[in-house]
């Protein structure tokens, strides 16, 4: 059996014990950092997480890799834009929300955060989940 990679925190040595965070916690939190940034219309999982998400089990890191290296967390973030939007400023803006997030509620910071815009979502377009209820 392999083991499960988790985040030890250190913010002091306080005798109580030590707190771990599992690499899952990291994408849910990176997920909701990325989708509250204006001009993001929708996360997008790989193949994988979608099947799994269909079988029942709730994807909540749904768009977001973590991966754990020797030179940090690298968080890989795959998402949809409204088209207009300027890119660059609004994956900047998904970079600082995940980072200052990931830094609030951990205390750890990320090394990477890499943007990957997989789709661009028109104003007349409907959400790609639409599409498959209707079929």
């Amino acid at each position: 059996m392999s083991e499960q990679r988790v985040l030890e925190m250190s913010n002091g040595d306080n005798g109580l014990g030590k707190v771990e965070i599992a690499p899952e916690v990291i994408e849910v939190i990176g997920g909701i950092a990325a989708s509250e940034v204006e001009g993001v219309t929708q996360m997008r999982g790989s193949f994988a997480a979608g099947v799994v998400e269909r079988l029942g089990k709730k994807n909540h890191g749904k768009g977001v890799k973590v991966e754990l290296s020797d030179e940090g967390i690298i968080v890989d973030v795959f998402c949809v834009m409204k088209f207009g939007v300027s890119i660059p400023s609004v994956a900047q803006k998904i970079q600082d929300n995940i980072r200052q997030a990931l830094l609030n509620m951990t205390a750890l910071e990320a090394a990477e955060v890499n943007i990957h815009v997989v789709g661009i979502q028109f104003e007349n377009q409907k959400p790609e989940s639409d599409f498959e209820q209707e079929l």
